[in-house]
Formats: C-alpha cells, sequence, structure tokens
C-alpha cells in the first residue's frame, strides 16, 4: 500500500514513541523497578554501600579458627567456655575443634582452618615440639596465628603474632617458693612426690623446672617421684595409688593441675591417710573443685592458672587484622591461695 507523506511522517513518530517505551521498561526491570538515569545497577551496588546489609554485614564477619587441647580438667572447660562466650560477645565467627589431647588432631584441624581461608587461627599446643611444617602452611596463606595458654618450641617466632598465657615456670617457682617457708627448719629429709601433666606439654616441663629451681639450694627437699598424671582426675589417682605402694614416708605431694590433685586425694583417703595433714598437698590451676579442696583442709597451697583468656584473645585477634603491633608474650595476672586465702575467696569464684 503506498503512504503519502503525512502518513509516512506519523508512522515514523509512533515507532519512535514505541521504542521509548521500551527502552524505558527495560531500564525499570534492570534497576528493581525504580528505573533513572542516575540509578546504579543493582551488582554494584554493594560497592556503594548499597546491597542486602545481612549479606554485607556476614561477608565482613571475623572468622577465627581455634584448636583446643581437649576436655581434661575444669580447668580447660572454663577456658573453652570463656572463648566461645567471647567470640559470640565480640561478634566473631567461631570454627571450634576439640583435639582430644592428640597433636595430630590439632594438626588436622588446623590446616581444616587453612583450607577454610579463615581470617586467624589460634590453638593451645598439645605439646611443644613438631609445629614448624604446619605453621609454615598457615604463614604462606597469610593467616596470622596466635597461640594461647601453652607455647610452642619453634626457633622461628615470626610463626605466631603472639603467645596468651601464663608464666608456668613462675608457678613452679611459686610452689617451690612456699615449700621452702614451710620446711625451713626441716632437719630431716622432706620426700616430695611430683604428679606432672601430659609428658612434652609446656605447662608439665616448666612447671617441673620451676619447682626445681625453687628449691635446688634445699638439700632436705627431695623429689624422690615424678609421673605423669596427664592432667586427668582418673590417670592423678591411679598413679598416686602407685605413690603409695612404692614409699611409705611420703610427706608432699606436688601436682602439676587440680584434677590431678583430687585424683590424688581420693587415693590418700583409701590409704587410710589424712590429705592435707599426713601428705602436704600444693596444686596448679584454683579451679572451684580445687578451691573447695582446699577451703577444706585437703590442699595445702594453690598456685592460680587463670583459664578466661578469651578477652584477651578477641583483643588481640582485632589489633593484628587491624594492623596493629601486639605483645609477642602477653603473661596473665595471678595469684596463689592458702586453706585459709581459698576460704576467704570461694563464694566470688567464677570458675
Amino acid at each position: 500500500m503506498k503512504m503519502n507523506s503525512k502518513q509516512s511522517i506519523s508512522l515514523a513518530i509512533a515507532l519512535v514513541v514505541i521504542m521509548l517505551f521500551t527502552a524505558a521498561c527495560g531500564n525499570s526491570a534492570s534497576t528493581g523497578g525504580q528505573g533513572g538515569n542516575n540509578q546504579q545497577p543493582a551488582s554494584n551496588a554493594s560497592n556503594n554501600g548499597g546491597g542486602d546489609a545481612p549479606t554485607q554485614s556476614a561477608d565482613d564477619k571475623v572468622v577465627l579458627g581455634f584448636s583446643q587441647v581437649g576436655a581434661e580438667s575444669g580447668w580447660r572447660t572454663a577456658n573453652t567456655d570463656s572463648i566461645k562466650a567471647s567470640a559470640e560477645e565480640w561478634g566473631f565467627e567461631l570454627k571450634f575443634s576439640d583435639a582430644q589431647q592428640k597433636q595430630e588432631n590439632q594438626i588436622k584441624a588446623i590446616r581444616s582452618f587453612i583450607q577454610q581461608k579463615v581470617d586467624v587461627i589460634a590453638f593451645s599446643p598439645v605439646v611443644e615440639s613438631g609445629w614448624d611444617t604446619v605453621l609454615q602452611e598457615a604463614k604462606d596463606a597469610g593467616i596470622p596465628v596466635i597461640l594461647t595458654d601453652r607455647a610452642v618450641d619453634s626457633e622461628d617466632t615470626s610463626y605466631y603474632e603472639s603467645f596468651i598465657g601464663s608464666d608456668f615456670v613462675e608457678e613452679g617457682r611459686k610452689a617451690g617458693r612456699w615449700l621452702v617457708e614451710q620446711y625451713a627448719d626441716a632437719t630431716e629429709p622432706v620426700n616430695i612426690v611430683e604428679l606432672q601433666g601430659t609428658t612434652g606439654s609446656a605447662p608439665a616441663i616448666d612447671r617441673k623446672q620451676g619447682l626445681e629451681e625453687a628449691i635446688q639450694d634445699n638439700p632436705n627437699l627431695q623429689i624422690i617421684a615424678s609421673q605423669t598424671g596427664d592432667f586427668t582426675r582418673a590417670k592423678g589417682k591411679e598413679v598416686m595409688q602407685s605413690f603409695l605402694q612404692a614409699h611409705d614416708d611420703i610427706d608432699v605431694l606436688y601436682a602439676h593441675n587440680d584434677d590431678m590433685g583430687l585424683g590424688a586425694i581420693q587415693a590418700i583417703e583409701a590409704a587410710g591417710l589424712v590429705p592435707g595433714e599426713d601428705i602436704k598437698i600444693i596444686t596448679v590451676d584454683a579451679v572451684k573443685d580445687g578451691m573447695i579442696a582446699a577451703s577444706e583442709g585437703k590442699i595445702n597451697f594453690i598456685v592460680e592458672c587463670n583459664p578466661l583468656l578469651g578477652p584477651q584473645l578477641m583483643q588481640a585477634v582485632e589489633d593484628v587484622l587491624a594492623g596493629k603491633e601486639i605483645d609477642k608474650r602477653i603473661v596473665t595476672e595471678e595469684t596463689t591461695f592458702t586453706s585459709e586465702e581459698a576460704k576467704a575467696a570461694l563464694p566470688d569464684r567464677k570458675y
């Protein structure tokens, strides 16, 4: 059909209108229905403060991978609870792994954290040695590592940002100094038996060293038997039974933690002896069960080892990720308790 000039112009105008309408509809669909030339595409909105807020928050959340030694004692349970509660309070996502007192489990956990690309790895080493390879892997992945409670013996201290925890050697010295004071006038041998912590662990090595340093100038103070009790109550009882069978002249028990000491008390009572009187008892930790035994006179002296490291760990994580320089060694503040001091402190004890 042949169109005149007026019809051609009308058709052209109609086509332009249709094209403009279609373009406007397409714009509206691609920008969530808001349209407008100043509207950014949805895919770029999050780069400029827009997008879905919960998703953005989740992306920014600090992810902390933590490998715990296990749950061998009341101290360890309190330590775990502190870390979990503090992570929640600080708004961190915590990936928690229980090593069940096995180094191979911790190494697997650390490698898993590396694969998951967590922001920070923290762990309490089961033993001191054998960490260089996996710590190098974390370093190569650019993931900072923080040690808590226990140290490693790696010569390269660049493997970790900081070690947060007690001075275990000083804890042993505190126990030794109390012994020296108690037996200052002794003219005969004072026979000591020692329940050590897990073989190869930092607290076992250091608490033994500290006690020996403190008593070395007192020849009357003699360690006649020393054996691991693995930091557990059951093993502490078992080893103490063997000590009592082998020696009938034990004057002092030095246990590297409360739980082993509490197990030993069971063995001492079963042998018809009075703990705290027939055998003086020194322990380390000052958890509630230990403090109760001390308040009853069954433990004579407790050296505190504070398990509530969660807040210090989270602060260190935040500082490291912010690029701040933190102390390579952060020591927790701790005290000691005689039986009377334990009785006074017990009502307010938090762990």
